[in-house]
């Protein structure tokens, strides 16, 4: 903001207003404001959130804070009412930082945050990072790899997922562009012992039928096993959902398990993270596709005999339903789904639903909260984060006091 001096590090005491109580199906739930984004703190977030185990909630906003490139920002609860938004680090277009933070955070066993930035780094095409809370106060960052598709061939660029870690702590995430064919990748980073990191590409999307374009974070399986969407590309060019296993030799085998597009399928995956149930089935969203064009939520069910069959549970866009999801799925212990739709809802400004198994094989869909614009949130990006009383938290990518953005509640 014009009139502040550049900071690294703000710490604001918000207060959380009461927004709207919703009834639907016998569901009640109440709907808050807990953080308007007014461009010093951050703009526009697009991940959602996660937590550390005081009941601390961190994220990203895309753009905003001291240099404008974006934030990592910790809210915690301060008491009657109110959170304290602390920003742990602005990112600056320096030639070394990375800028425009897109996925969501991840916590390593010691406290430290991994995330990437879609740009910014030493050749602009995006970097891994870490923030670790240093002594006296304060977060330290550090670059643990720049993006390049003009000094390493093969390597990934302009990544907007999430990072996941494996037993061993290792990273892994996608990037949206790069590879050998410029049409992404799926990357490990593995720490050296020393300090430093080594990045291997597990696989070079695109060429052929195969997928491209990943924007989703990867999830492993018990067995080691890594699933992902792609944005584009397969049989049809407009999305997949994958399959990475170790080949045994250090490298890694591809298998497409649905090429999106037949019908009234979804198409195009946006930011779909998928989820596993305790079945071992997969969840996810499309941004597009279904009975209504206007998107879906899938089901990927084992079939016993190595395939997957591919399940429509939901097509968004029926009457004032909501349209357009833009990310993945939250689960709860009885097996229920969560998420939101970009756009949609009775005002057009986005929903969040709840997806029930009816007991038949079927699901019903509850609409939680329609986003209103205005001083509410609007036009959520980023997937929900559940807490273990049932509460729902997400970022919207615009909406509230400043119309740039905001972290809701909606309590049961």
């Amino acid at each position: 903001m014009q009139g502040k001096k550049p900071f690294r590090r703000l710490t604001e005491t918000l207060g959380i207003f009461a927004l709207s109580l919703i009834v639907t199906n016998g569901w009640a739930a109440s709907h808050r404001v807990l953080i308007n984004f007014d461009g010093s703190n951050g703009n526009g977030p697009v991940a959602g959130l996660i937590s550390d185990s005081a009941g601390n909630y961190y994220g990203t906003a895309d753009q905003g804070g001291a240099f404008n490139f974006g934030t990592v920002f910790e809210l915690s609860p301060a008491g009657g009412g109110t959170w304290t938004l602390t920003v742990l680090h602005s990112f600056q277009n320096d030639g070394h930082d990375g800028t425009f933070p897109v996925g969501r955070l991840v916590f390593d066993s010691q406290g430290n945050l991994y995330g990437t930035t879609y740009r910014g780094g030493l050749h602009d095409f995006g970097t891994v990072y870490e923030l670790s809370p240093a002594q006296g106060g304060g977060w330290r960052e550090r670059i643990l790899h720049n993006f390049s598709t003009v000094s390493n061939v093969g390597d990934g660029s302009f990544p907007q997922s999430a990072l996941i870690f494996d037993a061993q702590g290792n990273l892994y995430g996608t990037t949206n562009g790069g590879g050998n064919h410029g049409e992404g990748t799926a990357f490990e980073l593995t720490p050296n012992g020393d300090g430093t990191w080594t990045k291997h590409t597990l696989r070079s999307f695109g060429g052929g039928t195969d997928g491209s374009n990943p924007n989703s974070a990867l999830i492993f399986d018990a067995q080691g096993n890594l699933y992902g969407t792609t944005y584009a590309g397969g049989t049809y060019g407009i999305g997949t959902v994958y399959e990475l296993s170790p080949n045994g030799s250090g490298g890694w085998t591809e298998r497409l398990l649905h090429n999106f597009g037949l019908g009234n399928d979804g198409i195009h995956p946006v930011y779909s993270d998928l989820i596993f149930d305790a079945q071992g089935n997969l969840y996810g969203t499309t941004s597009e596709g279904g009975s209504h064009s206007a998107g879906t939520v899938f089901k990927m069910t084992p079939n016993g005999s190595g395939g997957w069959t591919k399940t429509i549970i939901h097509s968004f866009g029926s009457g004032t339903d909501g349209v357009n999801p833009h990310s993945g799925l939250a689960i709860d212990n009885q097996g229920n789904l969560y998420g939101t739709t970009f756009n949609g809802g009775s005002l057009n400004f986005g929903a969040v639903f709840k997806m029930t198994p009816n007991g038949s094989g079927g699901w019903s869909e509850t609409i939680l909260h329609n986003l209103f614009g205005g001083t509410d949130a609007s036009h959520p990006y980023g997937p929900l984060m559940l807490d273990s009383q049932g509460n729902l938290y997400g970022t919207s990518y615009q909406g509230g006091t400043h119309a740039i953005g905001t972290v809701y509640e909606i309590t049961p």
